[in-house]
């Protein structure tokens, strides 16, 4: 008579009930995966000898993804893990994304490991570069000097023209590179639209933009559009505001031609987008023209301003018989701006977003597939570590492959099914019962035997 069998049968158990509870003690542990054991039986020469733990499967379904409401909790929608360089330099990998922001910038978990991805260089991801583990610099965004301008507007074509029996405009303005006015232009009426703008009667239509200069300064841009004739129209402007003793700039007809309309109200296709450059001369004359006039740097109150180029694009601009109006206006340049939060995108990018409304990447959250993910080792604190069962790490972008998609501000629970495991753990507790009475009978009889 073998006692092995009820033995093997207690052990298996055992066993079952081990994973059970594991199961359920980590219900509640962001990116748990649960476990099943698997049995097999034991024979030797057609005599069953009962049953043994074949394996430890881990079960890797999607786990429910709920808002965590914090911009640094990540959940995976889809296979894949995540990346982590733990502090000793070993490599897991984990579907908790619970991240941190430490003081000098690294993203890491709660036990310290890093989180992985592709970097940034002046904001732009270096995709399908080196992975390396990403940090967010906490410095400052410098300004930036706007460099272009769109502008789409409506001119009224029932507007009168206000050009003289010479087709001059007008006003009186600077027309060339060296400022000085032309012939038969007053030089103090000049003075005053470059100083205070053009009286109403000056022009037909007025729109504002604001532009930035090269220490992120924002400038006042007043263009004048004035009606020279029939589908005939002039645009001249000036700059104005920013800081103390800054300069007035103004010039004349900016585009360097007119601009034509077709008969049906469109701009003719020959008027191209075009550079103005905004600067003073030696004698310190503030200027702005579509010629350079050799001019490096704008001066004033003892501040250095780089020379600027603007390439001004009235592309989509009409002229129809409806009100002068703007449609659309758009510029590149920006002032300086300090961090104020870090934001995480679905294809992984880091975002840093600045108090001046602009964001630049960090790098892009890199994710892992594995051909076997069930190969994995179960390696603590979230995290596995890649085995020859799982096979090598394949890494690429959220999204792309079988990697999921990242979802921030959010996490993946557990997958365990707790009404699943209560329901395994009173049958395992059963089967360890049934195996102990399987002792327990053997065990009289046995004591049968010897009283005999």
């Amino acid at each position: 008579m073998s006692f092995s069998q009820a033995l093997s049968g207690l052990n298996a158990q055992q066993s079952k009930l081990a994973v059970t509870g594991n199961n359920i003690a980590n219900s509640q542990t962001v990116g748990f995966k649960g476990s099943n054991v698997q049995f097999a039986d034991v024979y030797a020469q057609q005599v069953g000898l009962g049953t043994r733990v074949s394996a430890t499967l881990q079960d890797f379904t999607q786990g429910n993804i709920e808002s965590s409401g914090r911009n640094l909790d990540l959940a995976i929608a889809g296979e894949g893990f995540f990346r982590f360089q733990l502090p000793n330099g070993d490599i897991g990998y984990s579907r908790n994304g619970q991240l941190n922001l430490t003081a000098d910038g690294r993203l890491v978990n709660s036990q310290g490991a890093q989180i992985m991805g592709f970097p940034a260089e002046e904001g732009e991801v270096q995709a399908g570069g080196d992975v390396e583990p990403l940090t967010v610099p906490a410095g400052d965004l410098a300004a930036s000097a706007t460099n272009e301008l769109d502008v789409s507007l409506n001119l009224d074509a029932g507007e009168e023209s206000l050009a003289d029996e010479n087709d001059n405009p007008p006003f009186a303005v600077y027309d060339n590179p060296n400022n000085e006015p032309p012939t038969g232009f007053n030089a103090a009426e000049t003075a005053e639209a470059v100083a205070s703008g053009l009286n109403p009667n000056q022009y037909s239509y007025s729109t504002n933009a604001t532009i930035y200069d090269s220490q992120g300064n924002a400038r006042n841009m007043t263009m004048y559009f004035t009606k020279m004739g029939d589908n005939d129209w002039r645009v001249d402007a000036r700059i104005s505001g920013g800081p103390d003793g800054a300069p007035n700039y103004g010039f004349a007809n900016i585009a360097g031609e007119n601009f034509k309309f077709t008969t049906n109200g469109q701009l003719v296709d020959a008027f191209e987008p075009f550079d103005l450059v905004i600067s003073t001369d030696a004698t310190n004359v503030a200027t702005v023209s579509s010629v350079e006039n050799g001019s490096t740097n704008n001066e004033f109150n003892d501040t250095i301003l780089a020379k600027q180029t603007v390439k001004i694009d009235f592309a989509g601009t009409t002229q129809f018989a409806n009100q002068s109006t703007v449609n659309d206006i758009n510029q590149n340049g920006y002032t300086s701006g300090v961090l104020v939060g870090t934001t995480i995108e679905e294809d992984g990018t880091v975002m840093m977003n600045y108090s001046n409304e602009q964001s630049r990447a960090a790098g892009q959250i890199a994710m892992v597939s594995f051909r076997n993910p069930e190969g994995l080792n179960p390696s603590g604190d979230n995290l596995w570590s890649a085995t020859a069962s799982s096979g090598p790490e394949l890494v690429g972008a959220p999204g792309t492959g079988q990697r999921g998609l990242i979802q921030a501000s959010a996490i993946e629970t557990s997958n365990v099914d707790m009404a699943r495991e209560l329901v395994d753990m009173i049958v395992a507790q059963r089967a360890y019962q049934a195996n102990s009475q399987t002792i327990s009978t053997q065990d009289e009889l046995l004591q049968t035997i010897i009283n005999i």
